[in-house]
């Protein structure tokens, strides 16, 4: 199908991880037709210069393949017509670069907010700031109707966003999100940089994805630069991220259990999401394990009283976790908040291509270590979690697996850990412009990295693509019917972060 859409198209630039194929507006419209038809899936869209860029990927063949339309002219046929989840990326670039995409059925504003001191911050020209009229939320009539308005400053320490209910009582009948609150400017921040520079930066998008962003963005520029980091550096970035794997989703069984008024679970998941970050301490100097992964390998190796620390980690968990399992499924209450609560049907999860645990729990068998496996994954490799109920019980079960999945996989690993080094220099210094991207598995679901270097291997555009890109507007479907007080439990059970969504 991919060969077959891209057969008229322009040659292929020196684009590695995967082939980049410019288009032009009818293949680009058929693109759009493929995606209508749930042909192919739509991993990312983003502006660049006098560019939009796409990635595509195909579930039959499990090929992976990005096209670029020309948008000097400053416009570009919308893919949102075809394919709704392309919209909000559509908007996102609209706001960055000023492109106008043609016949895109919602043009307002997604990140700008009318705050920024300049307009189209990416374009070659940005224009001064300007106020913004007020945010428009889409209407919903009938009898009874009531709005309520949540956000942006929530209880707590989490972070900003604006969600606006629509209610028939106690029963919710639309929900409308406004994010961009949390917007860093890290695709302007990252131009310009040193390797090392952007590789801080990629590790600091979303804090509780440090792993998963260090490794993208370390693989998408080895892609560019053609270097493999040493076997050993492999293996110890795997480590690091089921570990990493395990601490988030120890933390979201608790936080759901919680909000469905289980205190003593989110408790009890809290020690042991405690251990594996003192575990991750141990073993990498680090509780989040922040710029351990780099550009040539990992910043530091695994000493015997790290690999000590992780098995002994696993042994406590083997022994916990189960307890825990079996008083998750037979406490009745719980069951009854959780289970047929916030369904996102099969149908809409391939649509939006919904990744991670949302898209596993409602049938889309989707894992980017297994689907198109990176070293050391495909060598090694793990067992999918999936599900088909799609609710709120169905995400809990998809993470319980792949804990237990997380750590019989760690156990071999650590088994097995090749020798050797674990960092080479990366000495490569381009002629010319190269580029790369890289597809990994966080433990929200895959994340997406882009990296263009220029002369002296500095960063000339880099886009990082968060899973919550795909993730937030399926919170929405997933809470129509639901009642106002299942919210919380229903957002927790997707975890979407806001960081790595306002860019």
């Amino acid at each position: 199908m991919l060969e077959a859409l891209f057969a008229d198209s322009g040659p292929d630039v020196a684009h590695r991880g995967w082939p980049r194929t410019p288009v032009g507006p009818d293949s680009w419209r058929a693109i759009g037709e493929a995606l209508r038809e749930g042909k192919l899936d739509l991993l990312g869209l983003w502006g660049d210069i006098g560019a939009v860029q796409c990635v595509l990927y195909e579930p039959a063949t499990r090929q992976i393949m990005s096209a670029s339309l020309d948008a000097r002219a400053g416009k570009v046929p919308s893919l949102a017509p075809f394919h709704p989840p392309a919209s909000r990326l559509e908007r996102s670039a609209s706001d960055l670069f000023g492109i106008e995409f043609t016949g895109l059925p919602d043009p307002r504003p997604w990140l700008d907010h009318g705050r920024w001191p300049v307009q189209h911050p990416l374009a070659e020209s940005p224009r001064p700031g300007a106020a913004l009229p007020p945010y428009r939320f889409l209407e919903a009539e009938g009898p009874s109707l009531h709005q309520i308005a949540v956000g942006p400053v929530h209880a707590g320490i989490i972070e900003p966003g604006h969600f606006r209910f629509t209610a028939s009582g106690e029963t919710i009948v639309r929900l409308e999100e406004r994010l961009g609150y949390t917007h860093k400017g890290i695709d302007r921040l990252l131009c310009g940089k040193s390797i090392e520079e952007a590789a801080r930066l990629a590790a600091r998008v979303s804090g509780d994805s440090t792993v998963a962003y260090s490794l993208v963005f370390a693989r998408a520029v080895e892609a560019a630069l053609e270097f493999d980091p040493p076997p050993r550096a492999l293996w110890l970035r795997a480590v690091m991220a089921e570990l990493e794997r395990i601490a988030n989703h120890l933390g979201d069984v608790g936080a759901v259990c919680n909000d469905a008024a289980f205190s003593m679970m989110h408790a009890e998941c809290g020690i042991l999401r405690e251990q594996t970050l003192r575990a991750c301490a141990t073993a990498f100097g680090h509780r989040l394990m922040m710029d351990c992964v780099v550009p040539g390998g990992v910043a530091v190796d695994l000493e015997p009283a790290g690999v000590a620390a992780i098995l002994s980690l696993t042994a406590s968990l083997r022994g916990q976790f189960p307890e825990l399992v079996e008083l998750y499924e037979n406490t009745a209450s719980l069951q009854d908040r959780t289970v047929g609560t916030g369904v996102v049907s099969s149908a809409l999860a391939a649509q939006f291509a919904a990744p991670g645990y949302v898209g596993r729990a409602s049938g889309r068998s989707f894992d980017a270590r297994i689907c198109v496996p990176y070293p050391p994954y495909d060598a090694a490799p793990l067992e999918i979690a999936v599900r088909s109920e799609g609710d709120v019980d169905a995400r809990v079960w998809v993470r319980i697996q792949e804990i237990q999945h997380s750590i019989g996989w760690l156990e071999r690993s650590l088994a097995t850990l090749p020798a050797g080094p674990v960092r080479s220099g990366i000495r490569a210094v381009p002629a010319t412009s190269v580029e790369g991207a890289a597809l990994v598995e966080g433990f929200r679901g895959d994340v997406l990295g882009y990296a263009r270097l220029g002369a002296g291997r500095r960063i000339e555009r880099c886009h990082l693509r968060d899973p919550s890109w795909l993730l937030w507007p399926l919170l929405e479907a997933a809470i129509e019917g639901n009642i106002v007080a299942d919210f919380p439990l229903c957002n927790k059970s997707f975890n979407c972060s806001y960081s790595g969504h306002d860019l």
